[in-house]
């Protein structure tokens, strides 16, 4: 696999632990420790966090919030998150910046691409909060537009599971791992991979997606290395 530029689109609740919520400093430094392995195996790398740990627009009804109200406070919750993986990159010594798609203040950076990709080649990490600054768009969606944007090769997408499956694994044992799968076929059988939007956007731009388990001891790593972990979601091919 001859990536170079990768988006990491990396999910809120894997920052708050096992319990899923708030800043868990272990599960952190885990995720952290993934992006480091990446950059010093001279990776150009940026990421797209989620904000579940902390708000989840898409149940803002159940704390009687609209909607729209609840997914500007998830875009909040992402920057809270792009903050927290920066600082932690900092300790570590790499070199990071924020663009965010919604306007915060002196803190953060509005989203450039240029600047972005002129960042990247320096082999400095990109985070990108915010979502895509709408409503009703989910952070899955941001990732693809951040990726194509940036000229990503490939778009990583961490997960709780090993890969995309036939079927649900934790509710059938039966299912069997796909290791490569069309995009087609993804959309054919509605397998959860991304959402619609999400998937659609980088079946139209031929944008290769590896859904892997990032909660297993390097396995970003082992993507990156072409070793056999996760599934590859591509052009015209499926083997389960």
């Amino acid at each position: 696999m001859n990536y170079r530029r990768i988006l990491l689109k990396l999910s809120g609740e894997s920052l708050g632990g096992s319990s899923g919520t708030g800043l868990d400093s272990e599960a952190l430094d885990v995720r952290v420790n993934d992006i480091v392995e990446a950059h010093d195996m001279g990776f150009e790398i940026g990421i797209v966090p989620g904000g579940g740990n902390i708000f989840r627009g898409i149940h803002a009804g159940d704390s009687g919030v609209d909607r729209m109200v609840g997914d500007q406070m998830g875009m909040l919750a992402t920057v809270m998150n792009a903050l927290a993986i920066q600082n932690r990159l900092t300790v570590r010594g790499i070199e990071s910046e924020i663009w965010s798609s919604i306007p915060i203040g002196s803190f953060v950076r509005p989203f450039n691409a240029r600047e972005v990709r002129e960042y990247l080649r320096k082999k400095h990490v990109g985070i990108f909060p915010g979502g895509t600054g709408n409503p009703y768009f989910t952070t899955d969606t941001a990732a693809a537009l951040r990726a194509l944007e940036i000229s990503a090769d490939v778009l990583l997408k961490g997960t709780r599971v090993d890969g995309v499956y036939t079927a649900d694994p934790e509710k059938n044992k039966n299912a069997r791992l796909y290791r490569t799968i069309s995009f087609d076929t993804v959309l054919e059988q509605k397998l959860a991979v991304m959402d619609l939007t999400a998937i659609t956007l980088c079946r139209e731009n031929d944008l290769p997606v590896v859904v892997f388990n990032q909660n297993r001891a390097g396995s970003m790593k082992r993507v990156l290395m072409g070793e056999d972990e996760g599934t590859t979601v591509r052009m015209n091919e499926t083997t389960a």
